[in-house]
């Protein structure tokens, strides 16, 4: 399975956390775009990919079509992730904090929910 990982810090200031999440999720669409074409040229056809989002507005901002007066200032530019699921090219899912292996790079556990997530992503102790 070909995987592409990337913690990368944000280039503007979100007003809000459900800002934060669309652009991040923007920007793994663009990578998501990219991974299929490179998968393209392989004879493989990997459309409706899955990105998994655990910011439940978030996902309701990109599945509802219609312009939202909350994300007016939010550059067009990122508004490329509606119309890559409008077009059936991504699907957003929502997955609970708790399972978001994502998490393992950026924030602190106590030792059972790291061993949990670690061993999600096949983390083997060595």
């Amino acid at each position: 399975m070909l995987i592409s990982w990337q913690c990368k810090k944000q280039t503007m200031v979100a007003n809000s956390t459900t800002e934060a999440e669309y652009v991040a999720a923007a920007n793994c669409c663009g990578l998501v775009l990219w991974i299929q074409n490179q998968m393209l040229d392989y004879g493989f056809n990997f459309m409706n990919t899955k990105i998994y989002i655990d910011n439940e507005s978030t996902i309701c901002i990109v599945k509802n079509l219609v312009f939202h007066s909350k994300t007016k200032h939010i550059e067009i530019r990122h508004h490329f992730i509606k119309d890559c699921y409008e077009k059936k090219l991504i699907q957003v899912i929502k997955i609970h904090t708790d399972y978001n292996v994502a998490d393992l790079l950026i924030k602190a556990f106590d030792v059972s929910m790291f061993n949990f997530l670690a061993t999600s992503i096949g983390l083997l102790n060595l």
